[in-house]
């Protein structure tokens, strides 16, 4: 059975970090490429970021660019956001996905297994 489980989520002041983590069982990392998603209060479902099966390629959407950063253990079977110089903006709740080909990366159609996500909020 698939399971996707995030975690790291809470209160941050904005200008502050934080890390998102995803357990990932079920699945072999090396070879499953992960997704992250957010969904702001009133706001559908948007990309965040992707890293390949391989971990050679991340990908990320422009609004986070330079700001957030995907890595992942696969000893761990773990895949992280790291998220630094956060804002209101970033106030949503996170999506660890898995699944999707890497050229449908940004598609949340595409992806198989999904967490129940993780709630950031910002404060200013």
């Amino acid at each position: 059975q698939v399971q996707l489980v995030e975690s790291g989520g809470g209160l941050v002041q904005a200008g502050g970090s934080l890390r998102l983590s995803c357990a990932v069982s079920g699945l072999t990392l090396s070879t499953t490429n992960i997704g992250w998603f957010r969904q702001a209060p009133g706001k559908e479902r948007e990309f965040v970021a992707a890293i390949i099966s391989t971990g050679t390629s991340t990908y990320y959407a422009d609004v986070v660019k330079g700001r957030l950063t995907i890595s992942k253990d696969n000893a761990r079977n773990t895949v992280y956001l790291q998220m630094n110089i956060v804002n209101g903006d970033d106030t949503a709740v996170y999506y660890c996905s898995a699944g999707a080909p890497w050229v449908l990366r940004t598609l949340q159609s595409t992806y198989r297994y999904w967490g129940r996500g993780t709630q950031v909020t910002v404060s200013s």
